[in-house]
C-alpha cells in the first residue's frame, strides 16, 4: 500500500494531480481510492487530496489517510506542507514547492510569512527517518514555460527522484487521460522540461 497526501490552496492544481496520479496507478493495474477535503477553496482555503494505491495487489477500503501513515506528501506552499506535517508516515517524504501563497491574515499583518521560516521549522520538525525535498517550483515552471503547470512540475520532480512507483510515461499517459486536450501538450512538455532541468543539477 502506498499512501500519498497532496495539498496546497484553491486554484493551484492539487485535486486534478490526484487525479492524475490516481490515474497513472489504475494503468498499472492497481486498485486506487481518493479523497478530498476542501476548505473554502476557492478563496485561496486549503485544499488536500488523499490517494490511496494498492502497490501489492491489496484492496484500498477507505480513502482517507489517518495521521502519520503517508508514506509522500506533495505540497504545493510551504505553509500547506506545514499545515498537514502530521500526517507524513515516520519514514515518510516531503517534496514541497518553495514559493510562498501569502494567506489573507499574513497580508494584513505588519510581519509577511516567509517561506525559509516555514521550510526551517519543517526541517526541524522531522524525525530522524523522514526526508524533506525542496523544490525550486518558481524556477522550475518558469523553465517549464507556464505557472499552471506547478502540478506536473511537482509529480515529476517526486518521480524522477524515485519517491513514487510511477513511470514517466505512465506518468505522460494519465496526464493525456486527465487534462483537458488543449493543456495536454503544454503539460507534456512540462514533464521533459522539468526532467531536463533536474538532470542539469
Amino acid at each position: 500500500m502506498i499512501n500519498v497526501l497532496l495539498t496546497g490552496v484553491g486554484g493551484q492544481g492539487t485535486v486534478l494531480a490526484a487525479k492524475v496520479l490516481a490515474q497513472a496507478a489504475q494503468s498499472k493495474g492497481w486498485q486506487v481510492r481518493t479523497a478530498e477535503t476542501i476548505g473554502m477553496a476557492q478563496r485561496g482555503g486549503s485544499v488536500i487530496s488523499h490517494v490511496r494505491m494498492g502497490s501489492d495487489g491489496e484492496q484500498v477500503h477507505a480513502p482517507l489517510l489517518t495521521r502519520g501513515t503517508a508514506d509522500l506528501v506533495i505540497a504545493f506552499e510551504p505553509g500547506e506542507a506545514a499545515r498537514v506535517l502530521p500526517f507524513l508516515a515516520p519514514d515518510g517524504v516531503l517534496v514541497t514547492a518553495t514559493t510562498p501563497v501569502q494567506p489573507v491574515t499574513a497580508a494584513l499583518s505588519k510581519e509577511p510569512y516567509r517561506a525559509a521560516d516555514v521550510l526551517r521549522g519543517i526541517k526541524g520538525a522531522l524525525g530522524a527517518r523522514q526526508v524533506l525535498v525542496p523544490v525550486d517550483d518558481a524556477a522550475l515552471t518558469e523553465q517549464a514555460g507556464n505557472r499552471k503547470a506547478l502540478n506536473t512540475v511537482l509529480l515529476t520532480c517526486a518521480i524522477a527522484q524515485d519517491h513514487i512507483p510511477v513511470t514517466v510515461e505512465e506518468l505522460k499517459g494519465a496526464l493525456a487521460a486527465c487534462v483537458k486536450p488543449r493543456f495536454v501538450e503544454m503539460n507534456l512538455q512540462a514533464v521533459d522540461k522539468t526532467l531536463a532541468t533536474l538532470s542539469v543539477r
